[in-house]
């Protein structure tokens, strides 16, 4: 099987790197914060081996892609509008669309906002909850709640200070410290009073098998040259949502469907996320499985890649012939 060939496409005026991978029906890949397309390398091998083209963006904001200064530009409307142009600049006329952490909610909305492009979708880690009229951020300080790390990311310059001073220790504890593997009190949920987002993380004395040094480098090297600024930028958006997304409040996604989430995520008891799920029935009527993977944390694709690839491939292949 050949290695991923990196392509770049011009959307609505800004430039998106892709990794392109094998041949047939589109599968396209969403990553979330802090990674790239390269996340995604195992479930690329495993379509691309099983029939597939398999295509991943650096999202708008990280790598090789265009990262707009302005957070007004990191919308899940723009996100959502990247995807469909990166079909239309492929001629794909479909895709399933596959997102995790907040490639999660880009693939959920693809799919809610353009049925006609996005013909099944896959979510991990981040449960599928229809548009409401409050965002996140809204919400959690509508229940009290002014110290979530999403809260501590408002701030413009505060969090890539923090995380630029030293980008390897800071993407080796994040890294560390939300998978299966990290101790019990390593987290980044809640930001104390006068601490930093990572002073509640672990750096690890030994990096885990799924995270081989040479990967990490790899991110390192792109995190240095571009900076965390295009990735805090989609939380600094994060408010304008709910009022962007308002025509689809309360609505159900209706293709096939698929969740995918590791059983020690931390995503998981971030509020609501477990009533989200239990309302699958009614949000994602299409449900064809969900799946909390014992002992693993939110790096799902990465920690437990064969294991997502094999439910991936399961999935894609019982959908129908035209999806993609």
């Amino acid at each position: 099987m050949s290695e991923p060939q990196l392509h770049t496409l011009q959307i609505d005026g800004i430039a998106l790197r892709v990794a392109v991978q094998g041949q047939g029906p589109t599968v396209l890949f969403c990553h979330g914060w802090p990674e790239s397309w390269h996340s995604w390398r195992h479930q690329m091998a495993a379509v691309a081996q099983a029939g597939f083209r398999a295509v991943a963006p650096d999202m708008r904001g990280y790598g090789g892609s265009h990262a707009p200064a302005d957070a007004e530009h990191y919308t899940l409307l723009h996100h959502v509008g990247d995807m469909v142009g990166v079909l239309k600049a492929l001629e794909a006329p479909s895709a399933v669309i596959v997102g995790h952490d907040w490639g999660a909610p880009v693939a959920w909305h693809a799919a809610l906002l353009r049925p006609d492009c996005f013909t099944a979708v896959v979510g991990m880690s981040v449960p599928y909850a229809p548009p409401h009229r409050l965002s996140l951020i809204e919400a959690l300080e509508e229940a009290g709640i002014g110290d979530f790390y999403m809260q501590f990311f408002q701030a413009p310059g505060v969090a890539e200070a923090e995380l630029e001073r030293d980008v390897a220790a800071s993407l080796r504890r994040i890294l560390y410290s939300a998978s299966g593997d990290a101790p019990p009190g390593a987290t980044f949920g809640r930001v104390l009073s006068g601490a930093g987002f990572l002073d509640r993380t672990v750096d690890p004395a030994v990096l885990p098998e799924w995270l081989p040094q040479a990967e990490l480098d790899e991110v390192v090297a792109e995190f240095s040259r571009t900076g965390f600024r295009g990735g805090l930028n989609w939380y600094r958006a994060m408010r304008r949502g709910s009022a962007l997304l308002s025509a689809w409040r309360g609505l159900p996604v209706r293709q096939p469907s698929l969740f995918i989430a590791g059983e020690r995520d931390g995503v998981l008891h971030f509020p609501g996320s477990r009533a989200q799920i239990d309302r699958y029935p009614r949000t994602l009527p299409g449900l064809r499985g969900c799946h909390i993977l014992e002992g693993a944390g939110h790096w799902i694709q990465r920690e437990r890649a064969e294991q997502v690839s094999a439910l991936l491939l399961d999935f894609l292949r019982g959908l129908p012939a035209s999806a993609g």
